[in-house]
């Protein structure tokens, strides 16, 4: 009796974080929207929910990148320099037109994830560092090319910045055509399978055959690719390229929102909705703190104690 009385705490508190893993961002949001809706002026308007969905899609489409870096047990900080570069080719290439400024961006995107993946399935160096020193290099080079804020005004980055589809922002109308691709890529192709097999146990992975190096290659060339394309909508919507800071700590906001989400640091698993509703707690609790005239910062220190609490929160389920 004693041994199962001590025993029923214990099972209720792995209750307690299996489900703060899998339902804590959706009543994190939930808590969100019920402060804003008592406390904030105009958080109801149409116009606030047109610029925070806007807001949040380069968030987005960022995190599902750095949803496959870490289901396959890797990181991708490299992200928002990216963003940065792409940001750059853009404004070097938009002269030859928007289709051409954009595939600039995306070559440029994929040819840092090729780096980056060349590092850690060929040569063995560990993601945080591989991808820490494009991080560094690779706003480095964004400033080389543009060192300074320019201009990128173009009627075709103006309608993909500010333009709708039947009522849905563009940018929002890419960002889930992106989560479809990608929840489809996991969870129905043989690649998806092969991702999350690697994530589990790479050693075993390749003890069974699985081209552990190419699928690896495969997945940091497509985080880049999703950085680029984030960095390409949010030069259309701010019609100007600013290498110095556009991406900044986006690194963050990524981690922050697949983590929240429930996908686990130590991979083998990638939660696509979860990462979608992370993304929106995080655009959520940056609005809050701005509308209530919080500077920055406060961000930055509510993301890393949200990310504190998930990996607690799922190191402690994993314990039982």
């Amino acid at each position: 009796m004693a041994e199962a009385a001590l025993r029923r705490p214990a099972a209720d508190r792995a209750a307690v974080y299996a489900w703060l893993q899998a339902y804590g961002v959706y009543a994190g949001i939930a808590v969100l929207l019920l402060f804003n809706v008592a406390f904030t002026e105009h958080f109801l308007s149409a116009e606030n929910f047109r610029t925070q969905a806007v807001q949040v899609a380069p968030i987005l489409i960022v995190a599902l990148g750095m949803a496959l870096a870490i289901g396959s047990e890797g990181i991708d900080l490299s992200v928002g320099s990216v963003m940065a570069l792409s940001t750059s080719l853009v404004a070097l290439y938009l002269g030859y037109g928007p289709g051409t400024a954009l595939l600039a961006a995306v070559l440029g995107g994929m040819a840092v994830g090729l780096v980056n993946g060349s590092l850690i399935a060929f040569a063995g160096v560990q993601p945080i560092v591989a991808t820490l020193a494009l991080m560094v290099g690779g706003r480095g080079l964004a400033l080389v090319l543009v060192p300074q804020l320019e201009d990128v005004r173009d009627p075709g980055m103006r309608a993909l910045g500010s333009g709708d589809l039947l009522g849905v922002p563009y940018p929002v109308v890419i960002a889930l055509a992106l989560v479809v691709l990608v929840a489809f890529t996991v969870r129905r192709t043989t690649f998806g399978r092969q991702l999350l097999a690697i994530g589990d146990s790479r050693p075993a992975a390749r003890l069974a055959g699985l081209p552990v190096r190419r699928v690896l290659l495969c997945v940091y060339i497509a985080s880049g690719a999703l950085a680029a394309v984030a960095g390409y909508l949010a030069t259309a919507r701010l019609q100007a390229s600013d290498p110095t800071s556009l991406g900044t700590l986006m690194e963050l906001s990524a981690i922050t929102a697949v983590v929240v989400g429930g996908t686990p640091l130590s991979g083998g698993r990638v939660r696509v909705g979860g990462t979608v509703a992370g993304a929106v707690l995080i655009q959520l609790l940056t609005a809050t703190l701005i509308k209530h005239d919080l500077p920055p910062s406060w961000t930055q220190i509510g993301q890393a104690v949200v990310i504190v609490l998930a990996v607690y929160a799922a190191r402690e389920r994993g314990k039982r």
